[in-house]
């Protein structure tokens, strides 16, 4: 309304002046015939006439007209440049307002919605930033405004996009796939925490609550701590491949109360090792086009080498007496850093939009190979022959929400849960080996640093007893 009233006002001005610049122009002309000298026959003599009484034949008058004249369109010029400034000012106002709308729309996280719900970050315009990595279509343009040749035209769907929402990753496969012809380098960090406790008792009782015998009592804390180095690669939109290095330090200690000697005093048996952990290869493939209320699955297979420090590899300490301890513990005297084991882990992933969060999983199975003619090596007895060693596969499974807060950050929350198998040497399961559980319930949160980094941090904490007590994993992955 304001808009129309101000083009009512510029144009009755500009009518207005044209009007007295016509009646300025039709005086002059007027003016002009009386004042034109007497021609030769109306100065031959006659009867007097009288002598004309009009002031507007004076060039005083006239002047003096067309400066009031002149004045006022000066007047009317300068309140239409009045006008065209004010208007000048409305629009950059106007500007300034959809400009804020558009903050405060993508502040609340309106353009995230629009993606999930068309599948395409094109719908939100160039602000869209919701997503910690590029989509695939701005990455394959260089990186520049996606609003400069992805708009949608009129009659024209717009593009899909194929790619998975991102949500705060919290297990150890994304997602998400590397674009294609891009690298991600992502380093980490994780610290992990457990205690176990262990009493045993060697006697018999006469009566409930009375032993007669000894009592072993343990306790082993053990603390770990990993710095990797993933790198990802984008053979295609929906191939990559990743390497991830490790390097391990591991630090435990022990515990315990000398069964056979009767003392009251704790001993405390403390091993530390570091190095080079296992190498892992992994190759994921997206199987489908998912999008609003239809699931992503995303594939992969990781293969896992034994490169780091075999646990058969480090000396054990005695079992039985020995000089060097009075009872020996049994235990690796270095930490490994490695399970010494080959593996292959098939599994799959899925995310399933649905706003406004997104639920996602993984299945997986990790077979472990056994090994033949191993043997380790004991403190004062030498090499000790075990045969073939197999331990127990895993089988995993993790079901998770993730929730966008605004462009920047989300946070996640799963659980994990691992059914661990038999340790069996020479086909026979080893005394004490026991099927396990492991449950960790996991709060993830991420934040975007910018368009090509982005921070990501996960705690696990442990459900049952022989999950570690606390995990707490950073990650930065970079895109290049």
């Amino acid at each position: 309304m304001e808009r129309n009233r101000l083009r009512l006002l510029y144009s009755t001005g500009c009518a207005a002046g044209l009007v007295l610049l016509g009646n300025s122009i039709s005086a002059q002309e007027a003016a002009a015939p009386s004042a034109m000298p007497p021609s030769p026959q109306s100065t031959a003599p006659s009867q007097p006439q009288p002598q004309a009484t009009d002031v507007g034949g004076d060039p005083r008058t006239l002047s003096k007209q067309v400066a009031e004249q002149g004045e006022r369109i000066e007047a009317m010029r300068k309140e239409i440049d009045a006008q065209t400034q004010q208007i000048d000012v409305m629009k950059q106002a106007l500007a300034a307002e959809q400009a804020d709308y558009e903050a405060l729309r993508h502040s609340v996280g309106m353009d995230v919605l629009d993606q999930q719900r068309a599948g395409n970050v094109n719908v939100a315009g160039s602000r869209a930033s919701a997503l910690p990595m590029p989509a695939a279509d701005a990455v394959a343009d260089g990186g520049g405004d996606a609003n400069a040749e992805g708009d949608p035209q009129v009659g024209q769907a717009p593009p899909h996009d194929t790619r998975p929402p991102e949500v705060a990753p919290i297990f150890d496969q994304p997602g998400v796939l590397t674009p294609r012809g891009k690298l991600v380098v992502e380093p980490s960090y994780q610290f992990g925490y457990s205690s176990v406790d262990r009493v045993d008792l060697i006697g018999y009782t006469v009566i409930p609550a009375i032993l007669i015998g000894l009592i072993d009592e343990r306790q082993v804390r053990t603390t770990t701590q990993t710095a990797a180095m993933a790198l990802r690669y984008g053979l295609t939109n929906r191939l990559e491949l990743e390497l991830r290095v490790p390097y391990v330090y591991a630090h435990t200690d022990t515990t315990s109360r000398e069964i056979f000697t009767g003392s009251a005093e704790d001993n405390v048996f403390t091993t530390s090792g570091h190095g080079i952990g296992d190498v892992e290869a992994t190759a994921r493939y997206q199987f489908n086009d998912g999008g609003a209320d239809h699931a992503y699955y995303v594939g992969w297979l990781r293969f896992k080498s034994r490169t780091g420090t075999d646990p058969f590899d480090v000396v054990t300490d005695c079992v039985t007496r020995c000089v060097q301890n009075a009872t020996g513990t049994g235990l690796p005297l270095e930490q490994p850093t490695g399970s010494g084991f080959y593996s292959l882990q098939p599994g799959v992933t899925w995310l399933y939009p649905s706003d406004p969060v997104v639920f996602f999983g993984n299945l997986s199975y990790l077979h472990n190979f056994p090994r033949y003619g191993v043997s380790r090596d004991v403190l004062l007895a030498g090499k000790e022959y075990l045969g073939k060693v197999t331990v127990g596969d895993i089988a995993d499974v993790s079901v998770g929400m993730g929730l966008a807060l605004n462009d920047k950050a989300s946070l996640s929350i799963g659980y994990d849960q691992s059914f661990v198998g038999l340790t069996k040497q020479n086909n026979q399961t080893v005394p004490g080996s026991t099927k396990t559980v492991l449950g960790t319930l996991l709060l993830g949160g991420s934040y975007k640093l910018s368009d090509k980094r982005t921070l990501n941090f996960t705690l696990g904490v442990g459900i049952t007893r022989d999950t570690p007590d606390a995990t707490v994993t950073v990650r930065l992955p970079m895109l290049y």
